[in-house]
């Protein structure tokens, strides 16, 4: 079966997808879209699997431990107050993991909630020339931490 996570990781290998990061031992570190809590980023796992379950234990170990390595980026750069990791697979069945950097000032009515509770279609869209440092920063983070190149 082929999901949009297999063709952004497509996307990704052939240089195409715009909020590509940069590549990880586990796959391909991207900024999300929409943008409505500012650095939100995702993991896709290179290859792509159905789900975690399916990863074996050093997989599963490097995949949750570079997306530790994003939030610390995250914590670094925007001053978020804490970090939520997600991986749900409902919509996209396909492994992908999310990390979104949570802030003290969110709303009060949203602060406390699932991401999920945001309207996704009212957040600002992914936008290269705004989004560039963010994704210029994580990606130094990622590069000094993990030693990657891409």
């Amino acid at each position: 079966m082929s999901t949009v996570i297999h063709e952004r990781v497509e996307q990704c290998r052939v240089g195409t997808y715009a909020p590509l990061i940069c590549r990880v031992n586990s796959g391909w570190v991207v900024l999300g879209d929409p943008q409505f809590l500012s650095g939100y980023c995702l993991i896709y796992p290179d290859p792509v699997v159905g789900h975690l379950n399916e990863l074996d234990a050093e997989a599963r170990k490097t995949l949750m431990y570079e997306a530790s390595i994003v939030g610390d980026a995250l914590l670094d750069f925007t001053g978020a107050a804490r970090i939520n990791y997600e991986i749900l697979g409902n919509l996209a069945p396909a492994l992908h993991m999310h990390i979104f950097p949570r802030y003290t000032d969110e709303t009060a009515e949203l602060r406390t909630k699932p991401v999920w509770f945001y309207n996704w279609d009212d957040g600002p869209a992914f936008d290269p020339a705004r989004d560039a440092e963010i994704m210029s920063a994580i990606h130094d983070y990622c590069v000094r931490k993990l030693g990657m190149i891409n």
